[in-house]
């Protein structure tokens, strides 16, 4: 896809009035992905090399070692709401450390995520936990080892490059079966059987099957041997096949900005 423009955004309000603004002052049609961080990957050979796209990650068995960015956390918020944000950390791998009370009763909260976590919506669900009440700052701390793997989603059995991610190894089939749910209700019917798939360490984890777009090929008969309106769906069924094999998805440009969405 080339490399595009990284940008930062307050949350995903903030980016759908980006994309919507680019779209109708210059009619642009976009594709865009899901934020990614940097890592660095030592390769068996001892080659050491730092990856800024999810499609670069080995997953091959090729890398020895990999490496990502850490954050220290600060949440403030009212103390009633530091159950729900206990919570939301944990989910997002958080550490939690150590909670103070500030002079106007409020409470901060800190703790120590990947940063690939603090990207996955973690503001915005931050906000929806606490009614709006929580602030969040946070620090980059270097570098930590990181158990994640490659997560690619096939459509038509091609490798869609917007969609790969980087994941977490203990929430990876969670993740798969989620986003292969998603496209399921996105992506518009073909005239052919639409596989989605989603692969991680060589293997398809989660599918799903969009059924086919029907037409009725004997509408015109109205009489004689039934073989003649089974020749025709049998003709029909080699050109579903047919197509099955060679058919090519044009993903509408909307989808990848409603697959980026929580929930």
């Amino acid at each position: 896809m080339g490399k595009g423009f990284r940008c930062g955004f307050l949350g995903m309000l903030h980016l759908e009035i980006i994309i919507e603004r680019l779209r109708r002052e210059f009619a642009l049609n976009l594709v865009v992905t899901m934020p990614t961080t940097v890592y660095e990957v030592t390769h068996l050979n001892g080659k050491v090399e730092e990856i800024y796209a999810p499609a670069r990650l080995p997953d091959d068995g090729t890398a020895k070692l990999v490496r990502e960015q850490w954050a220290e956390v600060s949440v403030i918020s009212p103390p009633e709401y530091l159950g729900g944000i206990s919570q939301l950390l944990y989910e997002h791998e958080a550490k939690i450390g150590n909670t103070e009370t500030l002079p106007d009763g409020k409470a901060r909260l800190f703790s120590e995520m990947p940063l690939r976590e603090l990207m996955r919506g973690f503001f915005d669900k931050l906000k929806s936990v606490s009614s709006g009440f929580a602030s969040l700052s946070y620090e980059i701390i270097g570098l930590r080892d990181a158990d994640v793997v490659r997560l690619d989603v096939l459509v038509a059995e091609e490798i869609v490059p917007a969609f790969s991610r980087i994941v977490s190894r203990r929430r990876v089939r969670a993740e798969a079966e989620a986003m292969v749910e998603k496209l399921e209700k996105l992506l518009p019917r073909q005239q052919f059987v639409l596989k989605i798939q989603a692969k991680a360490m060589g293997n398809i984890i989660a599918s799903r099957r969009v059924s086919a777009l029907r037409k009725d090929v004997t509408g015109y008969l109205y009489g004689g041997d039934i073989t003649r309106k089974m020749k025709l769906l049998e003709k029909q069924k080699r050109g579903k096949k047919k197509m099955l094999a060679r058919g090519k998805v044009d993903i509408p440009h909307d989808v990848f900005l409603k697959v980026m969405r929580e929930g």
